[in-house]
């Protein structure tokens, strides 16, 4: 194990190009979770790449040619033997055993309670970072970012290899049984949706246990694969289901419609503002803090805008909200409301206003 080792420690690391990510690391250590090509490994080089070449050891876990048994032996020993102040451990297991470095870097689908380390929950790109992508920032951006999602290893991925390529990477990141309901998930999103619902539909076309089901339902939403929205007052509601990312709804299934892709956009910017959020019937997002109700409504005329507020308007006086936003495609302007501030903002507007 020691010459593996020795192996690691005399590679470079290597990345063709940082782009911006609004997360970072410094000297602190971290333990950084995320889907499966979230990003995380780039972040870590990136970093790596700031510090002195024999200062630091990067380890991928998933290497078949690590013995787990013989590394937990000899790594301690070899870091205090070298001097490494940054030790990195990519693709983390628990089987691993964590040895005593001046900063220690672990990175995992999988969130572990290891209380030194501070969290960092990387997400596929907002719409600002993928601009980091982009050679213009005009509408043809938005289409691109509607094209491609989140991911940034996709601006690489041949237009005819996309979704295979996202299939390819889920299977091998999830459990059969996790695939198939991400599978399941991608037709609802943006619906209300339970577990129970999904065994009731996967049942027929699989043999799967209830328990199995529902303890995967559970691990897609810790790896933050899928995520859950609550109900306002009712913390026993169903649950709104949306995606970790827009591209895997193309990738998966060939059910269309774009208000719900849309939505589920507008709520992984809401996510990753770390805005507190739920839904209402009628309403897709309301935010308690801010007396702010937020709409999806890419191709809304005034028409339809009236009517809409016309059917919210006892969530409106009961909840005293002050301000309704409506994100559109491209249509911005304001509408006379008597008691709330009523703005029309176009996606991309919107995503970079904060």
């Amino acid at each position: 194990m020691e010459i593996l080792l020795e192996e690691f420690y005399k590679t470079d690391v290597y990345i063709d190009k940082f782009h911006f990510r609004k997360v970072s690391l410094d000297e602190n250590s971290y333990q950084i979770n995320g889907i499966s090509q979230s990003g995380k490994t780039k972040l870590i080089k990136n970093y790596l790449l700031s510090l002195k070449k024999n200062s630091y050891l990067y380890i991928d876990c998933s290497d078949i040619r690590i013995d787990i048994y013989k590394l937990n032996a000899t790594l301690a020993q070899f870091c205090n033997l070298n001097k490494i102040d940054a030790l990195v451990l990519d693709n983390y297991t628990s089987d691993i055993k964590i040895v005593n470095v001046p900063q220690l870097i672990i990175s995992s689908q999988t969130h572990f309670d290891i209380g030194f380390l501070q969290t960092i929950w990387l997400y596929p790109l907002d719409y600002e970072e993928f601009l980091s992508y982009e050679y213009k920032y005009d509408s043809s951006a938005l289409n691109h970012f509607f094209q491609l999602g989140g991911y940034p290893s996709m601006h690489k991925v041949n237009p005819d290899e996309r979704n295979i390529y996202i299939q390819k990477t889920l299977k091998y990141a999830l459990s059969e049984t996790e695939f198939d309901i991400l599978c399941y998930c991608s037709k609802v999103m943006s619906q209300k949706v339970s577990a129970y619902t999904i065994y009731e539909r996967l049942k027929n076309s699989r043999k799967i246990s209830k328990d199995k089901l529902y303890k995967s339902y559970e691990n897609l939403l810790s790896k933050k694969y899928i995520h859950q929205l609550e109900k306002v007052d009712h913390p026993k509601a169903t649950k709104k289901v949306y995606l970790c990312d827009i591209s895997l709804r193309t990738a998966l299934t060939i059910d269309k419609h774009f208000g719900r892709l849309f939505e589920n956009m507008i709520y992984l910017e809401l996510l990753k503002s770390q805005k507190e959020c739920y839904y209402e019937d009628s309403i897709d997002f309301y935010i308690p803090h801010a007396n702010e109700v937020i709409l999806g409504m890419p191709f809304a005329d005034e028409r339809t805008l009236f009517k809409k507020l016309e059917s919210i308007e006892a969530f409106i006086f009961t909840y005293q909200i002050k301000k309704i936003t409506i994100i559109t495609m491209n249509r911005d302007g304001t509408v006379s409301h008597p008691f709330s501030k009523v703005e029309m903002l176009p996606f991309d507007i919107w995503a970079l206003g904060d």
